[in-house]
């Protein structure tokens, strides 16, 4: 996994260059006035999808990962905790194929904070937990990039 922020965009030279696309895509676009929802920028390959959503407890949240995709969470609206762990420290449950859907079971390792322009990447050995309240329960407005890697 790597976190950043979209501001340090240009010391990221490293990445995939499809990350880099969205990380640009990101920056050249006002993304927070998107509607909720998916919006394709290379197809199936690389989409953007916009979620809204009021942030929660760890127990009101499940663990996921990815076989087909990267994600790359973008926070443009409120602050939220995603927990993080590698899939091989958890319980990994049957793999939904048609939703890139990796259901899994076990604690945190750690975790980010994400707030306005933070992101974080998360790789198919990244078991993720998203939603989970900072200071108490808050609305916030992420983009989660979908970047195909299989």
């Amino acid at each position: 996994m790597i976190f950043g922020n979209i501001k340090d965009v240009e010391e990221y030279g490293f990445l995939e260059e499809n990350v880099l696309k969205c990380l640009e895509y990101a920056k050249n676009n006002e993304l927070v006035d998107f509607e909720k929802g998916s919006h394709e920028i290379e197809g199936d390959n690389l989409f953007v999808n916009i979620v809204e959503y009021e942030t929660t407890t760890p127990e009101n949240r499940i663990w996921e990962a990815h076989r087909q995709y990267l994600d790359l969470h973008l926070m443009l609206k409120g602050t939220e905790e995603i927990d993080v762990n590698f899939i091989d420290n958890m319980v990994q449950k049957e793999f939904v194929e048609k939703d890139d859907f990796l259901p899994l079971e076990g604690e945190k390792n750690s975790h980010v904070v994400l707030s306005a322009g933070d992101f974080l990447i998360c790789y198919p050995k990244d078991g993720h937990r998203t939603a989970i309240q900072v200071n108490g329960p808050e609305q916030i407005k992420k983009a989660i990039f979908k970047i195909r890697i299989k």
